[in-house]
């Protein structure tokens, strides 16, 4: 029972009720995810971005203006579409008001991408300065805010072609120090391309348009490594592109409203039957869905009235309604398709044939793999597991992660210091076989690779996937980086959904520890321990790192917290993989050594 003295400080000046303003610059992530320092494709300062160019490609999806003018100098970022313009006597609370915006409207936005006009208001109020305008028939309007407050405005009548123009600095206070990447904004600016043929974007002055839709964009990814010409079908609410590769496993890239979920959903899942179902009615078989779509890439874009993301950055489709309804309507689309070309049709189930083949390949050594797996069941020997997982649908599960550490040394530090119900650390023992030009039978020949895609889940795709990050953590030595390529190329051979869809990550750790009697600074490149050696004087203590294993278990634990750093390993293309691996992996050749000898340091 509480005693009057736990009570006494609990009363109604206890209760606090936040405007929305309050709340979004509170709670952030709430409504933007991560806030990050720029480096990551779903750092904070991106979703901003994206929901500003949302609200002018939902412009171009309902018919108006087909061009979108982007700038990016410094910090300062403007948008400027050429659509129909916010109406100028609710501009100011279009971009500043929770529950105001015409997308509550079906006669005016059918297939919104953007937050139900909650986007730009969290724009607002997480910049530091932020300026919105609009041009309608020769009149306009221009509201200054700084975080979310208004600070001027004013009514001016210029003939400037009608349309909306925001500008915002994302702000320092919430977002810490941070920078642009171009390389991430042009990606998404792709992306908006492929999905909205005719439309143009112009980012600092560089044009990105697509005459083709998803079709350029399965070409722009596979080059020349697909085996028929790509098929592309185009309705009014939904667009899909496939391709099949000699490449292992599916890949997909999937859309609603223009808004990529890197998750799929509801509406992969039924893109993915449909096809199934289209090749064995044109085929009068039964093939296995594993055979039809191994090696598959594929790209669908649906636009749906009413999106239900299972998240506020909408990664993931959650509507089930729409199941079969896609399934229909890709099964039927591609079986007319498959009709008419029969040369098409022919090769995929040539490739289906060689799946197959494959498949019972494999099965023989499956089998024998899989009879010394149940001696150690998940007690694979050099795995030190984790309470949670990743298929717990929790928010723990979404924390987890497994390192992938060289030897026993490293993985002892990281063993005493980790966090046991979300970390997990499995120890390779010694290098592993390069495995590029190898077949999928490699993997259950060799116990190491086997036991640890045992270890992670993977076997029978990404869907698998025991934790949210697989983290490579190797010295930072030749050694260290030769083992660092050799997991990489194991999991780009074998395993590259898991890479595609963001799974795979570096861990750095300090190559320094520069200290004095008052204080120890950890730097991660020369550049850092030069300033933190002016920053504690000449006569400070410097300890190089050379290993994992020679930071101890008391230091350690910090680098792997919540101050970790991390890189995620990411693929500009698909058809880059392929060509990449076979210069730094395969055999040796002069190119290399030319290359090797040429930025030899």
């Amino acid at each position: 029972m509480a005693t009057k003295k736990e009570t006494h400080n609990y009363d109604e000046s206890k209760i606090k009720t936040l405007s929305s303003l309050e709340h979004i610059r509170l709670r952030s992530g709430m409504y933007i995810g991560r806030l990050g320092d720029g480096s990551n494709f779903d750092d904070g300062i991106y979703v901003l971005l994206k929901e500003v160019i949302d609200n002018s490609i939902d412009e171009y999806i309902m018919g108006f203006g087909d061009k979108i003018l982007i700038d990016v100098k410094d910090k300062t970022v403007t948008v400027r579409d050429f659509g129909r313009g916010i109406p100028l006597g609710k501009l100011i609370e279009c971009v500043s008001k929770i529950n105001t915006g015409a997308k509550y409207n079906d006669d005016v936005f059918q297939f919104s991408v953007g937050l139900n006009g909650v986007g730009t208001k969290a724009v607002n109020a997480l910049s530091s300065k932020f300026i919105a305008a609009s041009y309608r028939d020769g009149e306009g309007k221009v509201a200054g805010f700084e975080k979310g407050i208004l600070k001027n405005e004013k009514n001016v009548k210029e003939e400037k072609p009608n349309g909306t123009l925001i500008q915002f600095v994302p702000d320092a206070e919430i977002f810490g120090e941070y920078s642009f990447v171009d390389e991430i904004i042009e990606k998404r600016l792709l992306h908006y391309a492929y999905l909205n043929a005719g439309l143009k974007l112009y980012y600092n002055g560089k044009l990105f348009e697509s005459k083709n839709g998803l079709a350029d964009l399965l070409k722009e990814e596979i080059g020349s490594e697909g085996i028929y010409e790509i098929i592309h079908c185009k309705e009014q609410k939904m667009e899909y592109a496939i391709c099949h590769t000699t490449n292992y496993g599916e890949t997909y890239f999937s859309f609603v409203n223009g808004q990529h979920t890197t998750d799929g959903g509801t509406h992969q899942q039924a893109f993915r039957e449909g096809i199934l179902k289209a090749i064995n009615e044109f085929a009068g078989k039964n093939f296995n869905g594993v055979d039809v779509r191994e090696g598959i890439v594929g790209a669908v874009a649906i636009k749906l009235k009413d999106p239900i993301f299972e998240s506020q950055t909408k990664n993931k489709l959650g509507n089930t309604e729409i199941k079969s309804e896609i399934v229909n309507k890709v099964k039927e689309t591609l079986l007319i398709y498959l009709h008419r070309n029969k040369q098409v049709a022919d090769k995929i189930i040539e490739k289906i044939r060689f799946n197959e083949n494959l498949r019972s390949e494999l099965q023989q050594v499956q089998k024998e793999a899989k009879e010394k797996a149940k001696k150690i069941a998940l007690n694979i020997p050099k795995l030190k597991d984790c309470k949670h997982h990743l298929f717990d649908q929790t928010k723990d599960g979404e924390r987890t992660m497994i390192f992938l550490t060289e030897g026993q040394s490293a993985s002892g530090s990281l063993v005493s210091c980790r966090d046991v119900m979300t970390q997990a650390i499995y120890s390779l023992r010694g290098k592993p076989l390069n495995v590029f030009g190898l077949g999928k039978e490699t993997v259950y020949k060799n116990e190491e690779l086997f036991n640890l895609m045992k270890a992670l889940g993977i076997e029978e795709g990404v869907e698998g996937l025991r934790y949210q990050k697989i983290i490579i953590s190797t010295d930072a030595d030749v050694d260290g980086f030769h083992i660092r390529n050799l997991l990489l190329t194991y999991f780009l051979v074998y395993f590259e959904p898991v890479v595609l869809s963001g799974h795979l990550f570096i861990l750095e750790t300090p190559l320094f520890r520069v200290r004095n009697k008052k204080e120890t600074i950890y730097c991660y490149t020369e550049v850092e321990k030069e300033k933190a050696l002016k920053k504690l004087g000449a006569e400070a203590e410097i300890t190089r790192f050379k290993g994992l294993g020679e930071i101890s278990p008391k230091e350690f634990g910090q680098f792997i917290g919540k101050d970790m750093r991390i890189l995620p390993v990411t693929v500009e293309h698909l058809n880059e993989i392929k060509k990449s691996l076979t210069f730094f992996m395969g055999k040796n050749t002069p190119e290399r050594k030319e290359y090797i000898m040429e930025n030899l340091v």
